[in-house]
């Protein structure tokens, strides 16, 4: 594969890793405690179900295989994705099967993306770059969409720590054989497809509308299948990933060749001297010109 597409991968990836650039973000208001009726009760089971799910392995990595789409433009790459709970998530793009092209590397401080073939890279904390800051989602419920789990969107902090999940909040939908959870905030929609049996994240959908531009609206659906038993839990092997707005569509495919949870690695990039730093509009106008 030639360097400019490996480059390409790496650009492409990066703006639907960060695909929030299209939505807005709302306060989320507390509501007063009151005693659950028995509808609530049952959703409420059923949600503590779901989150029963959630793995108790601090580390999962594994080689991958990635695919990505624009328009009739389809490119195949290999790479490697090691995520830390709590601290890191990061995506390694591999050319020839051995010599890392780029690098997407987000934790709760920062997100970097390196491009090594033009050692150019990208550097700065989440509330710094517009389009992050101004968004729904963040490092947490990243973290949330790559392990397969519900998040609540601006959940509230109290010191360091976010409150626990108040699973009354959560809208269900009966669907066949799957449940629906729904959250709205505004002109926000979260939605997630849960198998009734297994209380397993089938797909997570988040819909930005703006009735005034049509333009601005935007979605991102994520769908998981091929389920592991890892850390005996069940994870998904195959994550395909779509981000729709009105002039373009791009998905992503990732299929992990196994789940490990190994601990040899360092858990931040430090970025050489010899790397020229380049601003996010740089990226993003190299990403819509292709």
């Amino acid at each position: 594969m030639k360097p400019s597409s490996i480059l390409k991968i790496a650009v492409l990836a990066m703006p639907l890793m960060l695909s929030s650039c299209i939505f807005h973000k709302k306060a989320v208001k507390e509501e007063a405690s009151k005693p659950l009726t028995a509808e609530e009760l049952s959703k409420k089971d059923f949600v503590e179900r779901v989150q029963d799910n959630v793995q108790t392995s601090r580390f999962i990595t594994s080689k991958v295989k990635f695919s990505v789409e624009v328009g009739v433009q389809k490119l195949t790459l290999t790479g490697n994705l090691k995520m830390k709970r709590d601290d890191v998530i990061r995506l390694q793009l591999m050319a020839f099967g051995f010599v890392e092209a780029g690098r997407i590397e987000m934790t709760k401080d920062y997100v970097l993306i390196m491009d090594r073939i033009n050692k150019q890279y990208l550097k700065a904390p989440w509330m710094q770059i517009d389009f992050l800051r101004n968004s729904g989602l963040n490092f947490t419920s990243m973290q949330a969409l790559f392990w397969n789990e519900l998040f609540k969107p601006n959940p509230v902090i109290v010191g360091k720590k976010a409150l626990a999940d108040t699973t009354a909040t959560y809208q269900t939908i009966e669907s066949g054989d799957d449940m629906i959870l729904q959250l709205n905030e505004g002109k926000m929609d979260y939605s997630w497809l849960v198998g009734r049996k297994d209380a397993l994240i089938k797909m997570a959908n988040i819909q930005y509308k703006d009735r005034f531009n049509a333009e601005n609206s935007a979605q991102l659906n994520w769908d998981y299948d091929k389920f592991e038993t890892y850390s005996g839990k069940k994870y998904p092997m195959k994550h395909a990933i779509a981000l729709t707005t009105a002039k373009k569509e791009v998905k992503l495919g990732m299929s992990l060749n196994y789940i490990g949870s190994d601990t040899e690695w360092e858990t931040r990039t430090e970025v050489s001297n010899k790397y020229r730093e380049v601003t996010v509009d740089e990226i993003l106008r190299r990403f819509m010109s292709l």
